[in-house]
């Protein structure tokens, strides 16, 4: 066989490979499309007044009634708590190993910790940290050193946060810039005082009861009741004060006449628990349920609604297989096998899986109220290919957290707790950020159908259980208020048109009360009804959104003229070419990176109609896909849909 004719056959041979791949990835993404993109005829009716009506008022015990809430968690809200979050957050990686947090401060946490709970939260807060250590001499400080060097690199699809490192030899470079653990912390005022609601829980109490919620759900830190390990069940670790004063907060939750539902794990490992490596033990489980033991025995005749776990998946993820989130630090084998069937995220959801069904016995155990309802915050994003290549991702990314962890507590739940933000675009190993969407600040696609889907998609396969509902998260991040206003309107009419299709839904929580810390984005973006000025005491300004919102809880109803003055403002603005704050870097080829960002670079709004059932699901968006249907426009006829003839423009809008 000549050179000429191996050639020629390796390319024939390559050229078939080719189209038998194009070819699967095109039925791969066609039976996606069929399964998950359809359109949908939407159940509700955009020409009646009055969109949709909750029932928020029962009038007989077996009626089915719905509540709304409002949720928050310890680490983004309570003062005097040193916590893993704070610790992580005042690590300064540019500062001299031996000055460790932001400012030089040595206090242990347990000298913070015994200020924060020696009589249940009533000392004062920690004295300030003495002053930074002096600098290194000139021969230490250009002295070459081996460090850890990020990489920055795509966000990975549902490990938002995987970073990279290599060892290198590196002179230290004085200008060189600081990331910092946790984004858009050190550069606002008195970050460590979160919203003071250890302190002070009648200020988000009062603006909670103010919109008319009827839940309320907060949670209790792990590490506030145990600062140290309670090894061989040592008493005198346990912050019994601090437990206390936990009862006497959810005490004053019901006297402002709201009912309680309590997290007991919401992403805050405690550090003494980090340094063994959490949740990849078994002790671990046995410390959870020693901490669950002593909140259960406390209060359990106060709480209405148990959530044990929130986003369990997302924490191991973070935490475990990325090491962005405090307490995992896994090394480069450890994150590179971690989705593997013996890798660490399996290892750590399988303990804490234990932990929920043993959690969920005790509490059903001791509970004086006999209709304690106990189950987990499960995310669930609606997640879709960018192009025909993409389906693998998206299919290894739902094999993993879609259902694994509900199938193996399902028999161990009294509901499923949805927690629902938007759409994520996967490309490659990527989210992507499609130009055309419309996306919160913290790089989360709005997509209200998702969360009717999703809904659907759940009770279809849970529905021989007889499980209800609680969307017990759903929230947007916006500083400018013109998105969360229809965001939360579009969303409860995907929660109502999912009930209209035989959906049990008991209830809608939105996430949050006032802007607070979120996670390793700091106090970038702002998910608050209410604004927050840092600089001036922590003062409230309630936002549009924060009317808007009590009129919907307090009326029960979505009507068409408050939904058209929302989605009108919002449209507005896009015509006006305006723009908002958006706090994720996005790389040449439109995939966001991993961190957020200290400043939010201006993101123009989008005029895409994104309102439930209008939003026009578009084909694959890779090369390849474009292309081919560029060549094969001429030769397809599409029916263009009539738009409504009926516009919003014209209703007469009252104020809220």
């Amino acid at each position: 066989m000549t050179l000429a004719t191996l050639i020629v056959t390796a390319t024939k041979l390559a050229g078939v490979l080719a189209s038998v791949t194009v070819a699967a990835n095109a039925f791969s993404f066609s039976r996606f499309k069929r399964n998950n993109l359809t359109p949908f005829e939407s159940p509700v009716d955009d020409s009646a007044d009055v969109l949709a009506q909750f029932n928020i008022n029962p009038t007989s015990e077996g009626e089915k009634g719905f509540f709304f809430g409002l949720a928050t968690a310890p680490a983004h809200v309570e003062d005097r708590l040193n916590d893993a979050w704070l610790q992580f957050a005042e690590q300064t990686p540019c500062d001299h190993p031996d000055s460790q947090i932001a400012g030089g401060t040595t206090e242990s946490a347990d000298a913070i910790l015994a200020s924060a709970g020696g009589d249940g939260g009533s000392q004062p807060a920690a004295p300030p940290p003495p002053p930074p250590p002096p600098p290194l001499p000139d021969r230490e400080a250009n002295k070459s050193f081996k460090r850890k060097k990020q990489l920055r690199i795509a966000m990975e699809a549902k490990i938002r946060g995987y970073e990279k490192y290599e060892e290198i030899d590196q002179e230290p470079n004085p200008s060189e810039e600081c990331h910092h653990s946790v984004a858009s912390w050190h550069n606002v005022p008195h970050p460590e005082e979160r919203l003071r609601f250890w302190s002070d829980p009648d200020t988000e109490l009062k603006l909670a009861k103010d919109t008319g919620i009827q839940v309320f759900r907060m949670g209790i830190d792990w590490t506030r009741i145990m600062p140290d390990e309670p090894i061989n069940g040592q008493r005198e670790t346990i912050n019994f004060a601090a437990l206390e004063r936990y009862k006497w907060i959810i005490n004053k939750v019901h006297s402002y006449g709201m009912k309680v539902m309590l997290t007991l794990f919401h992403h805050s490992l405690p550090p003494w628990a980090a340094e063994y490596g959490g949740w990849k033990l078994e002790k671990t489980v046995d410390y959870f349920m020693e901490f669950t033991r002593l909140v259960v025995d406390c209060v359990s005749d106060l709480v209405d609604y148990w959530v044990t776990f929130n986003e369990p998946h997302i924490f191991c993820m973070l935490t475990y297989c990325a090491g962005a989130w405090p307490g995992g630090n896994p090394d480069m084998l450890e994150a590179a096998t971690s989705a593997l069937p013996t890798g660490v995220f399996n290892q750590t959801m399988n303990w804490i899986s234990i932990a929920h069904s043993m959690a969920y016995d005790y509490i059903h155990d001791k509970s004086e109220i006999s209709t304690a309802i106990v189950g987990v915050a499960h995310h669930v994003p609606f997640m879709r290919p960018y192009g025909i290549f993409d389906i693998a991702a998206v299919s290894v990314s739902n094999s993993l957290t879609m259902f694994p962890f509900m199938d193996s507590i399902s028999e161990k739940l009294d509901y499923i707790g949805i927690n629902y933000y938007g759409q994520e675009v996967l490309s490659g190993a990527g989210l992507k950020l499609v130009e055309t969407d419309e996306y919160s600040e913290s790089g989360r696609g709005v997509y209200p159908d998702g969360l009717y889907r999703v809904l659907l998609h759940f009770h279809d396969r849970y529905k021989h259980l007889g499980l209800p509902f609680i969307i017990t998260e759903n929230g947007v991040s916006d500083e400018t208020d013109l998105i969360r206003r229809p965001y939360i309107l579009e969303h409860l009419l995907a929660t109502y048109a999912a009930m209209s299709k035989g959906v049990p839904i008991l209830g809608y929580l939105f996430w949050t009360i006032s802007d607070n810390w979120e996670w390793a984005d700091g106090y970038g973006p702002k998910f608050g009804l209410v604004s927050v000025d840092r600089s001036n005491n922590l003062a409230r300004i309630p936002r549009p959104s924060y009317h808007l919102f009590s009129k919907v809880v307090k009326t029960g109803k979505i009507t068409r003229s408050d939904r058209a003055q929302a989605w009108n403002e919002l449209k507005m603005a896009a015509k006006e070419g305006k723009t908002r704050p958006f706090y994720r870097a996005v790389d040449k080829r439109g995939l966001m990176y991993a961190g957020g960002l200290d400043k939010p670079i201006m993101r123009p709004y989008t005029a895409r109609d994104w309102r439930f059932g209008h939003y026009e699901m578009e084909g694959p968006q890779d090369p390849l896909s474009r292309f081919s249907r560029f060549i094969l426009r001429p030769f397809l006829f599409t029916k263009k849909i009539k738009p409504s003839t009926e516009s919003d423009d014209e209703l007469v809008l009252d104020p809220i």
